[in-house]
């Protein structure tokens, strides 16, 4: 058994050392796919706070209910702490009680990949970005069945708000119709 592992380990390496050379993108040791953002661990801590390297990179969880999106109610959209990509809406973010934000749906089911997750001896489907392979959170099955089924539990760390932004006109219409601003 201690060969084989040798022989695993030795094969990683040269095939690593391959693709460096090369210049060709390394595939995710976990996923064994190639995404197309790619950066080393330096690359990614220097464009990540602590907490969301370790939740993204290091497929980490932060606490819940302490943490920044759980218990927004504002409206926007939810992108990528790593790239900036749109993830999630405003609009399919619903309280699940869990501490973590959670949504009915990505954005788009493009941005956003599945792929299985045996840590912690659990099996769950884990959301990765699509882009990046970085971890966001798990999806599950629990979700609002109006709107599909699905709770996309995600860490707050690994995500940024971009807030909707009302027009002028808009807040002059809502004003002059009774409404705050």
């Amino acid at each position: 058994m201690k060969t084989i592992a040798t022989i695993f380990t030795a094969a990683l390496l040269l095939t690593m050392s391959i693709y460096a050379q090369t210049g060709k993108k390394i595939p995710n040791p976990k996923t064994g796919k190639v995404y197309p953002v790619q950066k080393s661990e330096a690359e990614w801590k220097k464009i990540l706070s602590p907490l969301a390297f370790e939740v993204m990179v290091n497929r980490g969880t932060e606490q819940a209910f302490r943490n920044a999106y759980h218990n927004n109610h504002e409206k926007g959209i939810y992108v990528s702490a790593a790239t900036g990509e749109p993830l999630f809406r405003s609009e399919d973010k619903f309280d699940s009680g869990t501490g973590w934000p959670s949504f009915s749906r990505p954005i788009n089911a493009r941005v956003v990949a599945i792929i299985t997750d045996k840590s912690h001896g659990m099996v769950r489907d884990e959301v990765i970005e699509a882009k990046t392979g970085l971890h966001l959170g798990h999806v599950f099955n629990d979700g609002p069945r109006d709107k599909g089924g699905k709770r996309y539990c995600m860490n707050s760390a690994a995500l940024k708000f971009i807030r909707k932004v009302i027009r002028k006109n808009s807040a002059l219409k809502a004003s002059r119709a009774g409404y705050p601003i």
